[in-house]
């Protein structure tokens, strides 16, 4: 479990989530305790157990004798991400139409509206988080530990590759952003009807909405020669 509530640690633990899931920690950057320490008001007995908890969420990596540091995002873990995200998502949301209880239909609504007001008037950050917890309430839906599990480590880059998904554009981004709303309303309506072949396909094509967002992600904007290509050779 999370931090006890309204403890410094709570602090700590939530902000560095944050900071992470939008990328104000650099995936794979370290984390130094001496300035968290100064930053949280913690010691460090206190400060370890959070950077622990974060661990044991997939948010950090600890290794022995060099500290903690961001969970990185390299090719090869983004290949078992892409990999694994239909399977999970289409799986979370059938089991969600079975499963999902009215309270937590309310919920999913309130979120949904969230979600819609940082659409219309927040920035890349409201719009990447409000997604974040829109979809992990779909994963208590579930009611699968197992599948919540994967769940929670799936959003952690699902949100900050979202970050790229979620920035402020017109033209065809733009009805791409309008389509992922309206494909969470079909979701919620899906659930609501226990329709679980129809949530599953719905998780599907949202998927696809925003896959090939990882090119957005790792190759820097404004780069368009392709990479790799040498330098020609000018004549002797």
């Amino acid at each position: 479990m999370p931090p006890q509530r309204g403890t410094a640690k709570t602090v700590a633990y939530e902000d560095l989530k944050r900071a992470i899931l939008t990328l104000e920690r650099k995936p794979g950057s370290a984390l130094e305790e001496t300035e968290l320490c100064e930053l949280y008001g913690l010691s460090r007995t206190p400060l370890r157990e959070v950077l622990q908890q974060l661990s044991g969420d997939g948010y950090v990596t600890l290794q022995l004798n060099r500290g903690a540091r961001v969970s990185d995002m390299t090719h090869f873990t983004l290949r078992d991400f892409f990999l694994a995200a239909p399977l999970i998502y289409s799986a979370i949301l059938r089991l969600a139409a079975q499963n999902a209880t009215p309270v937590q239909i309310d919920e999913l609504k309130a979120a949904q509206d969230a979600f819609r007001e940082a659409m219309d008037t927040g920035g890349v950050t409201a719009r990447a988080l409000t997604n974040d917890r829109f979809h992990r309430i779909t994963g208590r839906m579930a009611g699968n530990s197992y599948l919540m599990a994967s769940l929670d480590r799936l959003l952690i880059d699902h949100t900050r590759i979202g970050m790229t998904f979620f920035r402020q554009t017109r033209g065809a981004k733009d009805e791409r952003l309008k389509l992922a709303s309206a494909q969470h309303d079909e979701m919620i309506a899906a659930i609501e009807d226990g329709d679980e072949d129809r949530a599953a396909e719905l998780a599907l094509e949202h998927w696809a909405l925003s896959r090939d967002q990882i090119e957005l992600f790792v190759m820097p904007p404004g780069l368009e020669a392709p990479l790799g290509q040498p330098p020609k050779l000018k004549s002797a």
